[in-house]
Formats: structure tokens, sequence, C-alpha cells
């Protein structure tokens, strides 16, 4: 796309990469090489992941992108029959300037999980903290590092121990990463909650470095499905709710008013979402019990100012409450997706729906939502 084609600069700040087969090839300790994940083809001509006694598929509809929706479905998906961009990074970049998208955040898929909690469950802990590393080896090597400035380095981490956790992120703060994918919701993993301080040692550590914090819907596999039988449709709708949900619990666990400085970043949530619960957490400090003396709230802001202060949320396509959340918190903490190559993407037309969405808007606050304020969240200037 050239650019007087484009409506605007574009920082996606959720996208995906489907790990290739050869990801882990040359980064694992040659005593764990044998036992890294590795792709095999079963006798039904179908691939899948096979990680210890684990068998992981690439779901069709993580990796629909360029493909007609009479061909998608929740089948598993070969390589062969993906585009190539979801997992190779050359062919990525080339659909991204199809776009006009010019930098991207880009979260792992189904063999790491979105915060690398398959690894981070493994039972042998060290061959799970190896793939850790050697994945975001690779994230750092290849994906962010083969065209520079255009995929902003985002990692994965041992969910295990916070303090491992710690090092890991200063250490890939020094090698240029500026985000880590992290769990919505800890406590649906089986680990420590966010209210326990248990995970304090990892969130300082990435408010030092500035490190984002990501929470990607999905991310601790847990979503708020009221029934057992669900129609598929219901978890893609519900997105905003656990959205909702994360932003709600990491607000009351105080974690912001602990850590200077923590910057968290929700995305494939949506923003309809954001006055609701802004309203709701006030409306509760002032009356409910935990308004109280006995209230755990130790802030002299007020929750929603927290939220503006210390959240970032994302936009996909919220036609009817996007503008609300710019007039009640302004414009400087939201951001646009394209969700390349989920069934949910805009690709390749996000230039032209953005337009159609925000083209209503003046120039400088169409800037901020569609590059600028990423620019200044993650440091990763494209200008």
């Amino acid at each position: 796309m050239s650019d007087t084609d484009a409506f605007a600069r574009i920082i996606s700040v959720d996208d995906h990469l489907i790990e290739p087969p050869d990801l882990f090839d040359g980064r694992m300790p040659s005593a764990l090489a044998d036992r890294a994940p590795r792709v095999d083809t079963f006798p039904n001509g179908r691939q899948a992941w096979i990680y210890e006694d684990g068998i992981f598929p690439n779901i069709g509809l993580n990796a629909v992108i360029g493909r007609p929706k009479s061909e998608w479905s929740m089948d598993p998906a070969n390589f062969d029959e993906m585009r190539r961009g979801c997992w190779d990074i050359d062919a990525r970049i080339a659909d991204m300037d199809a776009a006009g998208i010019t930098a991207s955040v880009c979260f792992p898929s189904l063999i790491a999980g979105f915060a690398g909690t398959v690894f981070s469950r493994s039972r042998d802990a060290e061959l799970g903290l190896a793939c850790v590393r050697a994945w975001n080896d690779w994230h750092h090597d290849v994906w962010a590092g083969t065209h520079p400035g255009r995929m902003i380095p985002t990692q994965i981490t041992w969910l295990q121990d916070p303090e491992i956790a710690a090092r890991m992120v200063v250490e890939n703060a020094d090698r240029g990463f500026r985000a880590l994918s992290f769990a919505e919701f800890p406590a649906r993993l089986g680990l420590p909650s966010l209210h326990s301080g248990h995970w304090d040692p990892l969130l300082r550590a990435c408010a030092d470095t500035e490190t984002v914090v990501c929470l990607h819907t999905g991310s601790a596999s847990w979503a708020p499905i009221p029934c057992d039988d669900p129609p598929f449709e219901l978890l893609p709708t519900l997105f905003p709710g656990n959205a909702f949900i994360a932003a709600a619990d990491w607000l009351w666990s105080g974690v912001c008013s602990r850590i200077d400085g923590l910057r968290i970043a929700l995305s494939e949530g949506g923003v309809g979402w954001v006055n609701m619960l802004a309203d709701r957490v006030d409306y509760v400090l002032d009356h409910s019990a935990s308004g109280s003396e006995s209230s755990t709230w130790r802030d002299d802001r007020k929750p929603s100012e927290v939220l503006g202060d210390n959240f970032w949320f994302c936009t996909i396509d919220d036609p009817h409450t996007l503008d609300g959340v710019i007039e009640r918190f302004g414009a400087d903490h939201v951001m646009v997706e394209s969700d390349y190559p989920h069934a949910d993407s805009t690709w390749p037309d996000t230039q032209a729906l953005l337009r159609t969405r925000l083209g209503h808007l003046d120039d400088a606050t169409i800037a901020k939502l569609t590059h600028q304020n990423a620019e200044a969240l993650f440091r990763w200037p494209i200008s």
C-alpha cells in the first residue's frame, strides 16, 4: 500500500504468530534438544506439535487469514494450508505492507500459549524453562530481528517462579524487549492470585524496565462461560467480558498502587466496557463495604483514575462506544489492532476500516490512536 492510499500510520498492538517448525532447532541445551517441541505429521496427513505427552494442533480459526469464509473452521490446519505470513517473517512483513501496518506486537500461538503457559506447566521444569528461553531467543533473533523496527519484541516468561521471571524480564529488557505477554488470571492457572503479592517481584521488574505487561484475552485459558454446552459463537462474544473482569481484578489487587509506573495493556477485549467499569469501581468504593475503614484500597486516586493512568486499551472495531471512552479518558490510552491472522482480523482492510471508524475524529486524535500512543507506551518510534 502506498503512503498516498493510507489513512494513517498504524501500529497494531495485537497480532499473532504461528510458531514455525524449526523454532527450537539449535536453541535448546544439547541435553534437552531431543525433547524439544516438534511438529509431526500423523498417518491421516494432519500436522501437530508434540510436547511431552501433549498434542497441540494449529486450530484453523487461528490462521484463516487470506482464505474465503467458506473454508473457515476449527479443524486443525497444516502449515501448507496457512497463508505463509502466519509463520514466515518475510511473508508477514509483506502482508503488513499490503495492509499499511508499520509495526506490530505479536503474541504466541498454541504450542506456547498466549502467555507461555504450556511451557510453564511442563512436568520437567528444566525442559519448560529451556523452552521459554528458546522461544524468546527465536522471537528476538528471527521474528523481531530480521526486519528491525517492524516487530516490537514481546517475551513470554517462566510462571512457576516470579523471581526467575523477574530476572528474565531484566535480561530481556537489556536485549531490547519492550513487552511481556502475561496471564490475565494467574489464579485460573492454579497459580497464586494477584492479590497475594506473589507476582510483585515480576511486576516491579516490569515497571523498573518500562516493560509493558500485556494481558491477552484467553491467556489463562478461562472465560466466563455460563454453561457447559455453549455454541462456539458465545466464546468470542464474551471477549470484552474477559477484559472487564481482568481489569477489575488487577485494579482491586492494588498492584498499581504498590508498584509505581506499572503499565498494563489489554488485548482483544475492545473498549466498550471501559466506561461501565470506571463507573462501577468508583461507586463500589464509595457505597459498598469495601469503602469502609476496612477497605483494602490503598491509593489516593479513585479506582477509575488508576484505570485511566495505568491501563491501555485496544480496539479492533467498537463503532458505538469508542467515542465515549475518548471523551471520558482522553485519547492517550487507546490503541488499535488488526489481530492477524485470526478470524477477527481486519487484514487486509485495516486502513479502510479505520478510515470508517476514526475518520470523524480530528487529526491529532487519529494519530494518537493509530500509532502515537503505541510509540510512547512501547518506546518504539516509527517516524
